[in-house]
């Protein structure tokens, strides 16, 4: 008879680099229509690699109107996910943003675009000065919104775009170690054929302009291959307005069918 303890003992806990190639595995198994779906499980399985709380994706866009003094050389955010964030999260972001693109940056941003177009993956210390941690910038964008400390990886998908993931962890817990880094900078690091397809999916970088949040749902729709009259039933939509939705999303991407619009993804991958 088997032994009722061994029984009941929880499996034993995989190495990063088995975990690592099985999240990469999971991504993949996603359908182009729940990009995402899959972005938030890449943000959930980061936390629990590194035991973080919250986690951010921000979509990162360079504008040729970066030229002269302007702090953030061009570089502005244009899309944010978010995995754990606060109610108070939302506000505090585009408060956030909206000092980016006025050109008035903190230090840890100033430094993070000063390191753009490179892969790189730091401690919130390595983006800051010791007295910024006394600021109210960081009192504002992190402790208001439970955070502590972060790591910031920054994951250029182009010349003109990037992908940077934060993950937080809050005031209870310690600080992330360099061995942290090591881990997230493993796993996110082989994963650039994800981030093309996830900027696609939003048109960050790739089209004229980025989907609004409804325009996502048509795509999503149109992705999985539905009709208009699906689509407009699944979102609450009478068919003339899908269909001009639809309409708009094939401007933005320049073509002109769904046949041009699903070629772009596999162009992507």
């Amino acid at each position: 008879m088997p032994n009722s303890s061994s029984d009941s003992a929880p499996p034993p806990r995989l190495d990063i680099a088995t975990r690592v190639t099985e999240l990469w595995d999971e991504l993949a198994g996603f359908p182009a229509a729940q990009f995402l779906e899959s972005r938030d499980h890449l943000l959930k399985a980061l936390c629990d690699l590194v035991d973080a709380q919250q986690a951010d994706w921000i979509g990162v866009v360079r504008f040729a109107s970066g030229a002269g003094n302007d702090p953030m050389r061009g570089w502005r955010p244009r899309t944010v996910s978010a995995h754990n964030h606060l109610p108070e999260a939302g506000k505090v972001i585009e408060q956030a943003f909206a000092e980016m693109d006025r050109g008035e940056p903190d230090i840890t941003t100033i430094r993070n675009v000063e390191l753009a177009g490179q892969y790189r993956a730091l401690l919130l210390k390595d983006l800051a000065t010791p007295e910024w941690f006394e600021s109210a910038s960081y009192r504002n964008h992190y402790l208001r919104l439970g955070r502590k400390d972060s790591i910031w990886a920054g994951i250029p998908v182009n010349e003109e775009v990037e992908v940077q993931i934060g993950l937080h962890r809050g005031p209870d817990q310690e600080g992330f170690s360099a061995s942290d880094v090591e881990v997230v900078s493993r796993a996110v690091r082989g994963l650039k054929w994800f981030y093309r397809l996830q900027m696609l999916g939003e048109g960050v970088g790739i089209a004229s302009a980025p989907l609004t949040p409804t325009e996502g749902a048509v795509l999503s729709g149109v992705l999985q291959g539905l009709s208009e009259k699906q689509i407009a039933a699944a979102n609450g939509q009478s068919p003339h307005t899908t269909h001009d939705h639809i309409k708009s999303i094939y401007r933005k991407y320049g073509v002109s069918s769904r046949t041009a619009l699903m070629a772009l993804w596999l162009h992507h991958m």
